[in-house]
């Protein structure tokens, strides 16, 4: 009886703990669908003037409208783009009628086009502020050399094209740049796994469950045989 009374409260500890694991990954999951929707929110906010000094928690994703002129020079950003294939972000310096020069993410071209002239000159940008986080321990150094970027460095690629470390993620040009498609910002990148998380803690408390159960029926039918 000791063992099974052991057996019993082991269980029960374990599976409590499986089980509260799951239930604070619901709660997260909640948690994350609110973050969501206040990006989802903001993306699609009114836009705002070019802020005057950057502030990456407090204007990420913010809506911009710019107008002003595309220059010379481009950085290409190497991505893959699903059911498109591999290819190019395009980084531009934009100049605002203000006077501020600024880098601007215009979007997608395939490996084949990398090398296309892309227009440049008087634009009209809508967009929204972003700080990427394209780099992690795996990603290669930028190729500056050969223009071959592997993520989205803003300081180095600001002093690479001589502009403010700002980048503005274009959701459309006026007039449009042919073989450009822009990659405009969304919440499709942004992770929400705790839903399978919390399916698999769940999981796990009824196959420890499950287990025990067996556990405790051989026992049980180990001590009836021993009676007889």
């Amino acid at each position: 009886m000791k063992r099974l009374y052991l057996t019993l409260i082991f269980a029960a500890a374990g599976a409590a703990i499986l089980l509260s694991l799951g239930v604070w990954q619901i709660q997260r999951l909640e948690w994350k669908r609110g973050v969501l929707s206040r990006i989802e929110t903001t993306i699609a906010g009114d836009p705002i003037p070019l802020p005057v000094t950057p502030d990456p928690e407090a204007q990420k994703y913010r809506p911009v409208d710019l107008r002003g002129s595309i220059g010379a020079g481009e950085l290409h950003v190497l991505v893959s783009v699903k059911r498109v294939g591999a290819g190019y972000r395009i980084i531009a310096p934009f100049t605002t009628d203000e006077g501020r020069t600024i880098l601007v993410d215009r979007g997608f071209v395939p490996v084949e086009d990398e090398n296309q002239t892309h227009r440049s000159g008087e634009t009209h940008i809508i967009g929204n502020l972003h700080w990427p986080d394209d780099r992690n321990s795996s990603t290669p150094d930028n190729d500056v050399p050969g223009n071959i970027w592997f993520a989205r460095d803003i300081d180095a690629m600001a002093q690479q094209l001589d502009t403010e470390p700002f980048l503005v993620i274009a959701r459309s040009e006026t007039p449009e740049a042919p073989g450009v498609t822009p990659l405009p910002v969304d919440i499709s990148g942004i992770p929400n796994d705790h839903l399978q998380y919390a399916i698999t803690w769940f999981s796990l408390a009824a196959i420890w469950l499950i287990m025990t159960a067996a556990y405790v029926l051989r026992l049980r039918k180990g001590k009836e045989g021993s009676k007889t």
